[in-house]
Formats: C-alpha cells, structure tokens, sequence
C-alpha cells in the first residue's frame, strides 16, 4: 500500500513540475499540419483583441441600428397606420421591418458616407489608429442624434447623471444623448401616429352612427368603416405622404 501511494507521489510531482511536454506539437487536420505556437510580439495579441473587439461591434449592430437611427420612429409610425385602417396582418411584420430598412437606410446615406471618408477608409489605410476611428465615426451621429433630441428629456437625462452644465456637444456624453434620444423618437413617433389617427376614428364614428340611426346595432361597424378607410388611404396616396413626411421630418 505505501509503495502505490509513493508511485502515486512521485508521478504527480514529475507532472507538476517537469518542463517537457510529450504531447504532439503539430496537429493534422483534413491532410493539414496545424502547428500551435505562442505569439512572438505584442502585435499579435492587438490583432486578435481588435478581431474580438470587430465581432463585439457586429453582434451589437441590429442594437445601433434600432436605437440610434431613424428606424425606431419609421417603425412605430407604419404600426400606428396598420392599426388606425384596421388591419390586423396586413401589411405583414416582414414588410413593415423592410420598409423601415429602407427608409433608414435612404435617410441615414449622407451619415454613412461621412463615416466611411472620415473613420473607416483612413482606418483601412493606417492613417488613424482604432480609438481615433471610433471618435470620428461616433461624430455624426451625435449630431444626428442631437438635432432630435428634445432639450427636456436631454435635461432629464443630464440631471440623472448629474452633469451640470455643456457648452458643447462634445460635453454630452453617449450614455446621456443616447437614451435620450430614444425618448424623444418614441414621443415623437406617437404624436405622428395621434394625427394619422384621426380621419379614420372620424369615419368610424359615422359608419356607427349611421348603423345606430338606422337600427342596425348587430352589425359591426368595423366590416362597413374599412373599405371606407382604405379607399381613403389609397386616394390620398397614404404611403407617399407618409414616407415623404417621415424623410423631410428628419431633415
């Protein structure tokens, strides 16, 4: 028993502290050699941390795309039209989130362009470095950002985060202008949904009426109302006016 334990000992000590390693350097992979080295230089560990630091910026990507574009209030605004003609599914989620897209995309072009000339190719060139690109490109839409943030949910959001007094933009940091900027697109979003709104309540309250005088109280007036409604819609050119009142309001 004492000479299995002394075994046991002196195989974990040769374990622990022996400085060769019998396992096979190269690996083969489909007829590959794979050789497993440790990084000569600095530079090899930034690579690998800017490639991490890449992936961490697209997994946050739909994130950003929802929450510091155009997109939250395009979306909101197209769900308030749905309901206020009474589809229930039609247009489908898939259409509305396409069109949202596209109409962020086609109002955020000119901040996109900018970033690309001012932060991405210099960037790709080696003309900046990581922290430089992220500042530039960060520029453009905190102007954005700004120009439609109100300065009472900003003051909200300021005295939060107890920051007395801004000169400047610059003053106003992202944790601040962001959800601000959130707010004020929700609030904004709902007060153009109240106005698409009140046309089609007014013809609801006629269809009802008219069935009510004239003693149909059986019939649902949504089934009369949203033909009504929708031939409304098209006369006036609904999605041309909504589309175009959505782009100039950001403009």
């Amino acid at each position: 028993m004492k000479k299995t334990v002394s075994i046991i000992v002196i195989m974990t000590i040769v374990l622990l502290f022996s400085s060769l390693v019998y396992a096979q350097p190269n690996n083969s992979l489909l007829n590959k050699r794979i050789k497993l080295e440790d990084a000569e230089t600095p530079q090899d560990f930034v690579s690998s941390l800017q490639i991490l630091f890449l992936f961490t910026i697209l997994t946050l990507a739909p994130s950003i795309l929802i929450m510091m574009t155009s997109f939250t209030r395009i979306i909101i605004v197209l769900s308030f039209i749905r309901n206020a003609l009474g589809l229930q599914q039609t247009p489908p989620n898939q259409v509305l989130i396409g069109i949202a897209l596209f109409l962020t995309f086609f109002i955020m072009a000119p901040i996109g362009n900018q970033i690309n000339t001012e932060a991405i190719q210099p960037y790709l060139n080696e003309e900046i470095d990581q922290k430089i690109a992220i500042d530039r490109a960060m520029e453009p839409i905190r102007e954005f950002m700004f120009k439609q943030t109100r300065n009472k949910d900003l003051s909200l959001f300021m005295n939060v985060a107890k920051i007395d007094e801004a000169n400047n933009l610059k003053d106003i940091p992202n944790r601040v202008i962001i959800p601000a900027f959130i707010i004020s697109e929700l609030k904004t979003a709902f007060q153009i949904g109240f106005v698409i709104y009140i046309p089609f309540l007014v013809i609801d309250m006629v269809v009802s009426s008219t069935l009510m005088s004239m003693g149909m109280m059986m019939l649902p007036p949504v089934i009369i109302s949203l033909p009504f409604k929708i031939l409304l819609f098209v006369l006036v050119d609904g999605w041309n006016l909504i589309a175009k009142s959505l782009i100039l309001g950001f403009k």
